[in-house]
């Protein structure tokens, strides 16, 4: 079957506009126009609004045991945020052959190969190495095989029998799909994808009130809510979810962060860069990035950001510092490598020379 087909099997009835996109105004924003920045956040907010009622029920409902994850799912995780993207894309590979009726090893291989996208597809803008936006490539072919291949295992799974992780499992993989769809721009495609998540994500906290890392979901829900009104109103027009309040959003980051299986460090991730770009409170930014650099020093990213926190705070030393330091990172990938390089020179540039 083909990726997308997948994806468009069930009837769709959300439908907006062009006119609407184009429309929407967004509130606080340094990195983009607003119309960028409801294609960029779109697919998240649709992928995640559901889970509010979640993280509500999780409060009222008693405690349950953490479900273990798979022996080895924990490494390959581990290997992702320590940019051996290879090497985890090859035990994600593994994973699925030992487990084929599985959909998690699928999943991670879209995990670990989101960041291949996220290297290659970034810019320095603004101060900040983002990706923003990009056409569609050949490589993403294989993106979408995978994340359609993850979907109808799961699909397959709930027919014989209807648990709350493969309803989590086919969530992620529309979701995992909406995010790239989102990158190049295609709206309607993001939206259809992102809905599909939600119903999966809402049958599971059906199933299952505790089902683990909710509060990741909600964080980002409750905190772009709040900042992008734009997407608030419309959202609310259409589909009649509530609003969010970005100091809910951060506490309920912060939670993932500590208690999280699958999302600690994405949570942690994204707080630091919602802290810089939309609250531009540099300084816990940067105490919440740091931890990052310090337990994955090999990954670029985390001392990009690191780096752009610290010039923004007038640190131009330690700014410097951190930017060399993932230039001193090491990819075997040529790509990628030249591309670190590239956003390294540029964030010096921006950086100027050192202050006496």
């Amino acid at each position: 079957m083909a990726p997308e087909a997948a994806f468009l099997q069930k009837p769709f009835r959300f439908q907006l506009s062009q006119n609407s996109l184009n429309s929407c105004d967004g509130g606080p924003e340094i990195l983009a126009s607003p119309n960028t920045m409801f294609r960029r956040f779109l697919a998240v907010v649709l992928c995640l609004c559901c889970l509010g009622d979640c993280a509500r029920a999780n409060q009222a409902a008693s405690a349950s045991p953490k479900p273990a994850l798979p022996e080895n799912v924990s490494a390959i995780l581990d290997d992702i945020y320590s940019w051996r993207l290879d090497q985890a894309i090859t035990e994600a590979r593994q994973l699925q052959q030992q487990s084929p009726d599985q959909p998690l090893g699928y999943l991670l291989e879209v995990e670990a190969l989101w960041w291949k996208t996220w290297c290659l597809s970034a810019e320095f803008k603004y101060g900040m190495s983002m990706p923003r936006h990009r056409e569609k490539l050949p490589a993403d072919q294989h993106y979408l095989e995978l994340t359609s291949n993850a979907y109808l295992l799961a699909e397959t799974s709930l027919q014989h029998k209807e648990t709350a992780s493969m309803h989590i499992y086919a969530g992620l993989a529309e979701a995992l799909a909406s995010r790239l769809y989102s990158l190049r721009g295609e709206n309607r495609a993001a939206a259809r994808a992102g809905v599909r998540a939600r119903e999966h994500f809402l049958r599971a906290l059906a199933l299952d009130p505790n089902a683990a890392d909710a509060a990741f979901g909600l964080g980002l829900y409750d905190y772009y809510v709040d900042t992008l009104s734009g997407i608030a109103r419309v959202l609310r027009f259409f589909m009649g979810i509530p609003g969010g309040s970005k100091a809910e959003g951060i506490r309920l980051m912060q939670t993932a962060i500590r208690e999280g299986q699958l999302t600690p460090v994405l949570a942690r991730f994204y707080l630091a860069v919602n802290l810089e770009n939309y609250d531009l409170r540099y300084e816990q930014a940067l105490n919440t990035i740091t931890p990052l650099v310090e337990r994955y020093p090999q990954n670029p990213i985390f001392h990009l950001t690191q780096g752009d926190l610290y010039a923004k705070l007038g640190r131009k030393s330690l700014a410097a510092a951190a930017y060399h330091a993932a230039a001193a990172t090491k990819d075997p990938d040529e790509d990628r490598q030249k591309k670190i390089a590239v956003l390294v020179r540029q964030s010096l540039d921006a950086l100027g020379p050192p202050t006496n």
